[in-house]
């Protein structure tokens, strides 16, 4: 077998390179030699400010310390990086996003239908079905779909839809107007907004001296 030829031009380098994250290309988070900024603002392991370094210079630095060279503001002039331990980092920051994401309410859109000839019982089970969806945090569709000749009388479509607008009350607030849509009906309900409770007012103490003098009155 021949030789394996090395391309004179290349430079050889003994720097170890960290294999890519996942996580790290998926965030577009650079670290150590793939930092591509001609100078950096640095951040030690004990947050204390190192200055305006070249990148070579920082991360001669946290390799010494057997730590990463992170770019954590890369849109800053010049980008802003830290050293510490890059899985480290990382973890703490899946661990934030993931608190951030359970705080976030997912808002979904329920969907109510009804008919030109649904009766009252049905009515009421269908409106108090959206007044729960509301209560609950998720926006309602009230759907109507007009069948044949139903569709000679849309007001009637349209009294029922305005009728639940009216029925649900504060519990809901009017995102979208009946409009109509083909052969159907609909209109988008939001959650109303929730008035805080109001915090009883203490009694008034009065002074001693007034006290006495309504007691003896």
């Amino acid at each position: 077998m021949g030789a394996t030829r090395v391309n004179p031009t290349i430079p050889c380098t003994n720097l170890w390179r960290r294999p890519i994250d996942k996580r790290s290309a998926k965030q577009f988070i650079r670290i150590n030699e793939r930092i591509r900024a001609r100078e950096v603002r640095v951040i030690d392991d004990s947050g204390q400010q190192l200055g305006i370094l070249p990148p070579f210079e920082a991360l001669k630095i946290a390799r010494e310390r057997g730590l990463d060279l992170v770019e954590v503001s890369p849109n800053a002039v010049p980008p802003v990086c830290r050293i510490q331990d890059y899985g480290k980092f990382l973890y703490e920051k899946d661990k934030s996003d993931r608190a951030a994401r359970k705080k976030q309410k997912v808002i979904t859109i329920k969907e109510v239908k009804f008919s030109v000839t649904v009766d009252e019982h049905d009515y009421q089970t269908k409106k108090n079905q959206a007044v729960r969806f509301l209560n609950e945090g998720d926006k309602v569709k009230a759907s109507l779909r007009f069948k044949g000749r139903q569709m000679a009388h849309r007001e009637l479509g349209y009294a029922i839809i305005n009728r639940l607008i009216q029925d649900v009350g504060e519990a809901g607030l009017v995102e979208f107007m009946p409009r109509m849509e083909g052969t159907t009906l609909h209109a988008i309900l939001a959650p109303g907004k929730k008035e805080a409770p109001k915090k009883p007012t203490p009694p008034k103490i009065q002074a001693p001296e007034a006290a006495a003098q309504t007691a003896q009155s």
